[in-house]
């Protein structure tokens, strides 16, 4: 995606390993924390993983990493799982299509036609839109939830089969991804 955020940079690589985990449990009204871990689960992201898939091997990239930051009972959490497969990367989304489809309607991103106009133009609609999120060239797109509590598939071509990024981003209020 050209518009996310490259949560894999060697910075924030660092930071994972740096930091340790100060807090596992959910926010209290009261409290603050954070989470920082470089790993991340099928369950972290809330979609199970493509069969056979493995994962994903970079030296530049981390392959899982999950962040969180409340207090006084607000912040966000998210979650990013990095895959391959030996499948096609049509088949990998046609896969996630479906998974996706338990959070609600599943917007396809690939083509910038697939922005919903008239829910952009509601600025305290919880509707979840494309907006300006676009696949990387060749890749393809799927989001579905809210803007409260999303779930992103990205998939691309790699080498004979694909690459694939599960996310899931939302905030402490929101129920558990």
């Amino acid at each position: 995606m050209s518009t996310r955020i490259r949560l894999f940079s060697p910075i924030l690589v660092a930071a994972l390993f740096a930091i340790p985990a100060l807090a596992q449990q959910e926010p209290q009204k009261d409290g603050a924390g954070i989470i920082v871990s470089g790993k991340a689960s099928s369950s972290d992201v809330g979609l199970p993983f493509y069969p056979g898939s493995t994962p994903h091997k970079d030296d530049s990239d981390s392959q899982a990493a999950r962040l969180g930051l409340w207090g006084g009972g607000s912040g966000f959490k998210l979650a990013v799982v990095k895959m391959d497969s030996a499948d096609s990367p049509e088949k990998v989304a046609a896969f996630y299509k479906k998974a996706l489809a338990k959070y609600g309607k599943v917007l396809d991103c690939t083509h910038a036609s697939a922005t919903s106009g008239a829910s952009a133009n509601k600025k305290d609609s919880s509707t979840l839109t494309c907006g300006d999120d676009k696949p990387d060239p060749g890749g393809l797109l799927f989001k579905a939830g809210s803007k409260e509590k999303q779930h992103i598939v990205s998939v691309k071509p790699n080498g004979s089969g694909s690459s694939y990024d599960l996310v899931a981003l939302g905030n402490w209020s929101s129920d558990k991804h």
